[in-house]
């Protein structure tokens, strides 16, 4: 079931935007004609590329050209000028309902922004339209396929229409990367900001949880969730940033926030790694030959471009990704529960227990694919003291003796890793068969700690990202290394191709 509203025609502008830095320089006076210029091309490379033509499922639903011009003329004195955002379908928006793409939410309208929204309109963004997800922000089942839901369908890469858009913000990574928008959000818990941003050959930033609101997203943990920019440079997602943080009164983790925030922009243009140590986690590089010499190329340029490189001999444990599981399952019974059962809108679930048993009377739309044993198992994760030690032992192996040892002991400022190897062949009969042993993530999802991914090149065409990992609230230090490294880097990066795979040449 995918559902948009009408839109007007605009002509094509299947190139989309300029480099990010011309975008930024476009003077204030024409501000409102230039980004109301680029949405009206926007709307065009959805009705071009995800209606049509290649058909990358990336966006549920977005709004017509003449209430997006308006949109954009309010905000042409605001910080973001009208600049057009995607908004991943687990985010409440008060024009559309929130599906977390399951039919079980399909009338989810509850007519109210969440409040990182509420900031990115106040900020002068528009929010152009909703992004498809994993179902469930992937955690209905270990047999999965990312990027597929029942109400969006089966989000494709861009970059070859055939292999995996990584979830669980695949909608969000692959609107970015096909120019359907300025930029977009996506929500992590392990993995949905950074693999999807990889992958799609993307900028990703997954903030410290706590530096923006969860409030009125569809949640699965209080202890990992986030939501995070994904945009085409980092000074673009460090300007998204700067819109979407802030303290919200109603999500205790988010406290500090005040204290944190900066213009996280700041300095982007002038950063340097001269001098800076930077810690390589050999081990996190994987057993892909391809994604090490990539990675090796990278580490190249970090070095020509002034930083000192330590090496790292670390694993993560083992018990830290069992803890993780037990964690997860107990959150999200609670907190989807709470979730449910407070929406104002006229929903048939109002618990997990409803949400397994829609499933079950909706299983050729919505289990044809694969199964909820996550689901079901997360409704018998009831022991708290055994969630409790879980969720204390992880927060130990993560935070103080993982990140932040790491970083103490061998004196470097930020750990780095390829995120993810090349996207894997789609496959909606066996599910996911991804590259395991590459990239630390995990790390960064449990300790609830910053992790920014850049592009750093291709294997074969398919882009790969690469890992800036920092302590809490390191954020602002996370950006300026990675605009450092942009800027550093020589490896050529691929354009979307809008085909399927084939080999270079062929």
């Amino acid at each position: 079931m995918r559902t948009r509203l009408a839109r007007a025609a605009a002509p094509l502008a299947l190139l989309v935007l300029p480099c990010a830095a011309l975008a930024q320089n476009v003077p204030d006076a024409n501000a409102q004609q230039y980004w109301g210029l680029m949405a009206r091309d926007q709307l065009a490379t959805i009705a071009a590329r995800d209606d049509a033509g290649p058909r990358l499922n990336a966006v549920i639903v977005a709004k017509d050209a003449a209430t997006v011009a308006a949109e954009v003329a309010v905000a042409k004195d605001l910080p973001l000028q009208g600049r057009a955002v995607l908004v991943k379908d687990n985010i409440e928006t008060r024009e559309w309902p929130t599906t977390a793409g399951s039919l079980a939410l399909k009338d989810n309208t509850t007519g109210r922004d969440a409040p990182l929204i509420a900031r990115l309109r106040k900020a002068g963004g528009v929010v152009l339209g909703k992004t498809n997800l994993s179902e469930w922000a992937n955690i209905r089942s270990t047999s999965s396929t990312s990027g597929w839901s029942a109400v969006g369908g089966l989000t494709k890469n861009p970059h070859a229409i055939d292999r995996n858009a990584c979830g669980s913000s695949s909608g969000s990574g692959a609107a970015v990367a096909a120019g359907m928008a300025w930029a977009a959000i996506g929500t992590e818990t392990d993995g949905s900001v950074t693999c999807p941003a990889s992958v799609n050959g993307i900028v990703g930033l997954k903030p410290t949880v706590g530096l923006v609101s969860r409030t009125y997203v569809v949640p699965i943990s209080v202890s990992q969730d986030t939501a995070g920019p994904m945009a085409r440079s980092v000074a673009d997602a460090a300007l998204l940033l700067n819109a979407i943080a802030g303290p919200d009164p109603a999500d205790a983790a988010t406290a500090r926030a005040a204290t944190h925030m900066s213009d996280f922009t700041a300095g982007l243009d002038s950063a340097s790694l001269k001098g800076k140590r930077v810690g390589v986690l050999r081990k996190m590089v994987g057993n892909d030959t391809r994604v090490e010499k990539l990675f090796e190329a990278a580490v190249a340029d970090l070095k020509r471009a002034g930083a000192v490189v330590v090496p790292i001999d670390y694993e993560m444990p083992k018990e830290m990704g069992d803890a993780e599981l037990t964690v997860l399952l107990y959150e999200l019974r609670e907190g989807l529960g709470k979730y449910l059962k407070d929406s104002p809108a006229s929903i048939p679930v109002r618990s997990l227990d409803d949400v397994i048993a829609f499933d079950k009377a909706h299983a050729d739309e919505e289990m044809r694919w694969f199964r909820q044993e996550l689901f079901e198992q997360a409704a018998k994760t009831t022991d708290a003291a055994a969630y409790k030690k879980a969720h204390d032992n992880n927060l130990r192996l993560a935070g103080r003796e993982g990140i932040d040892k790491l970083l103490a002991a061998n004196k470097v400022s930020l750990l780095l890793a390829p995120t993810v190897g090349p996207a894997w062949t789609t496959d909606l009969v066996n599910g996911d068969h991804y590259n395991g042993s590459i990239g630390a993530t995990s790390l960064a999802a449990i300790a609830g700690y910053p992790h920014l991914t850049v592009p750093m090149g291709a294997v074969e065409g398919l882009p790969v990202g690469l890992s800036f990992i920092g302590a809490k609230w390191s954020d602002h230090a996370l950006l300026l290394a990675g605009a450092a490294y942009e800027r550093a880097r020589t490896a050529k990066l691929p354009a979307p191709s809008l085909k399927p795979w084939a080999p270079a040449g062929e």
